[in-house]
């Protein structure tokens, strides 16, 4: 690890209770900054409503910390979007903001989209599958944006049980992201969950970054991040553990490619074929390949967006 990381573990790592919950509030008020939280969301009717009751009880009622919590539903199935908004979030549809350009599939989109829809001058992301849910993952990771104006975007790190097992979660972490970056940008090596779901940002930082619209954006996120800011910028904060729904390997051999593509733009931009990828899965005559594209879209910066600039002078 290089000594510059090794100095901003020590410098820039912390635990949710550092800053207590108060003092956030103290800081909150005597800056003027706002919070918004966003929670992407897809068939997430099981969860979504317990996690925004939860800040909404803690965060907005019990202490006036966050400003607004917006649910982005991405064309869910099921009743995520009236269990959100029971539970006292705002509710608004991927495909209603923006609408002059089609929305695509994928969770960058929604995250880009959001910054339309919600105006605080801190945007916390927050998966929308987690369950036994803590208002720290809110007040851990917005509390050094609040207190620190060097800082600028933080991420939540956290133990990621795989059922029983304690530390075998985040697989595509582990081998994917993990080895691209301690080989690529050895100074992000110190991010204990560099792809984690949870993570706050300042609107300034967010509106010039690109968002790859798949599960290629936090890691995207990050790189662009160090690149525009510093490392000295970025920061982690410790929440606990991480409890959510695990999904199958097909599934993360897809999350891991698109990852892997989204470090590849980075490290070479040029005339590359557009990557697919097969997986097999037994069927009635024996393996069937199922082919899938990898998500290569990115959205630009939200500064360069017409309706985006129009909205921030309004």
């Amino acid at each position: 690890m290089l000594e510059e990381v090794e100095r901003w573990l020590n410098a820039r790592s912390w635990s949710a209770g550092d800053r207590p919950v108060q003092h956030l509030l103290s800081a909150k008020h005597a800056t003027g900054q706002s919070v918004s939280v966003v929670l992407p969301a897809l068939d997430e009717e099981a969860t979504v409503g317990d996690i925004v009751a939860v800040i909404r009880r803690e965060l907005v009622l019990g202490v006036p910390l966050v400003d607004e919590i917006v649910v982005v539903d991405s064309g869910s199935s099921d009743r995520t979007a009236e269990v959100a908004a029971a539970a006292g979030a705002r509710v608004v549809h991927r495909d209603a903001i923006l609408p002059r350009i089609p929305a695509v599939p994928g969770k960058g989109e929604v995250l880009w989209r959001s910054l339309l829809v919600t105006g605080g001058d801190i945007v916390c992301f927050v998966d929308a599958d987690l369950r036994e849910f803590s208002a720290d993952f809110v007040s851990g990771i917005v509390g050094p944006l609040l207190t620190d104006p060097d800082v600028h975007l933080v991420k939540a790190m956290y133990d990621r049980p795989l059922g029983a097992a304690p530390g075998q979660g985040g697989r595509v972490t582990e081998l994917m992201a993990r080895p691209l970056l301690n080989m690529h940008w050895p100074q992000l090596a110190g991010f204990v969950q560099p792809l984690g779901g949870e993570y706050a940002a300042r609107r300034s930082l967010l509106e010039r970054l690109p968002f790859p619209v798949g599960y290629g954006v936090e890691l995207g996120m990050l790189v662009d991040a160090l690149h525009l800011v510093g490392l000295d910028a970025l920061a982690q904060v410790d929440v606990g553990v991480r409890v959510h729904r695990h999904q199958d390997g097909r599934a993360l051999g897809r999350m891991a490619a698109a990852i892997y593509r989204t470090a590849q733009l980075r490290l070479a931009r040029g005339h590359l074929v557009r990557p697919t990828l097969t997986q097999f899965e037994r069927g009635a005559d024996g393996f069937e390949p199922h082919t899938y594209t990898v998500d290569t879209e990115e959205r630009p910066p939200m500064t360069e967006i017409t309706e985006y600039a129009t909205r921030r002078v309004a």
